[in-house]
């Protein structure tokens, strides 16, 4: 069993009282930085345009919630994180796949997937946004591009981790190239391919941002440039901690998703 593993299970199996005194920690946790956010902007006397105080950006939240701007953004955000997401994760699932249990494949095709690493997102976003236009389809392939390799480096190691023996067993067995993937690989390699994707997931935020200030009419990375452009400093926070909380309940969801799925790991520490 994984270190990680056994943490997460001695944190699922604390009694109610300790996981309530955790959720408290963390609301304290976030009320100590509001309060410090709140006195930094309070001790600098600084103008609203440069560190807006959490009353006025709480207040910006419930002007942009009124007038529908923030929910139609988030909506499109939203959208473009989690189609890109999928594109990126299924991609990267069949090439791992391929490339885990083929080394011709991975020689071939190593070079052009390390090169991809060494240009930076933020340099291919703009040839994306002119080649394929502002809309949907170029914010969606910047996210499946960000997410794609990481996502690619977890799924072969995951799939290369199942032992040899393993293997020799199923084929003593008769077993056929799908029962294979079906009862050894894909178990084998869950826990480790849904720690990639809690990073995946993450990185789909940035890329959707990324793709957003370079060029787009919707979304918040839209929502910055506006706020930016018209001085608008309490916008800028609105959409800003809009993101971290997609980014966060993304990452409770796969973490959510990974305690469902890898329920049979109790069972056989049991």
């Amino acid at each position: 069993m994984r270190p990680f593993d056994s943490t997460y299970k001695q944190l699922e199996n604390r009694p109610p009282k300790l996981r309530l005194r955790s959720g408290w920690i963390f609301v304290l946790s976030i009320a100590c930085a509001v309060a410090a956010w709140w006195l930094a902007a309070l001790l600098t006397d600084l103008p609203a345009f440069i560190l807006p105080t959490p009353g006025q950006v709480w207040n910006r939240f419930l002007i942009a919630l009124q007038d529908g701007s923030l929910l139609r953004n988030t909506a499109a955000t939203l959208e473009e994180v989690l189609l890109g997401l999928l594109l990126g994760t299924v991609f990267a699932i069949i090439t791992g796949y391929l490339i885990a249990n083929s080394r011709t494949a991975e020689r071939f095709l190593s070079p052009y997937l390390v090169a991809s690493q060494a240009i930076p997102i933020v340099a291919i976003a703009p040839l994306l946004v002119i080649w394929l236009g502002p809309g949907l389809l170029s914010k969606v392939l910047i996210c499946a591009l960000i997410v794609f390799f990481p996502v690619l480096i977890i799924t072969v190691t995951g799939l290369r981790a199942v032992p040899r023996s393993l293997h020799d067993l199923m084929h003593s067995l008769r077993a056929t190239r799908w029962q294979i993937l079906r009862y050894l690989e894909i178990p084998a390699a869950l826990p480790i391919f849904l720690g990639g994707l809690r990073i995946g997931a993450t990185l789909a935020v940035i890329g959707s941002v990324v793709g957003e200030l370079v060029g787009a009419d919707q979304g918040l990375g839209f929502l910055v440039n506006v706020g930016r452009g018209q001085y608008d400093t309490a916008l800028v926070f609105v959409a800003v901690l809009t993101l971290v909380f997609i980014a966060l309940s993304l990452y409770g969801i796969i973490v959510w998703l990974e305690a469902r799925l890898l329920r049979w790991q109790e069972w056989r520490a049991k």
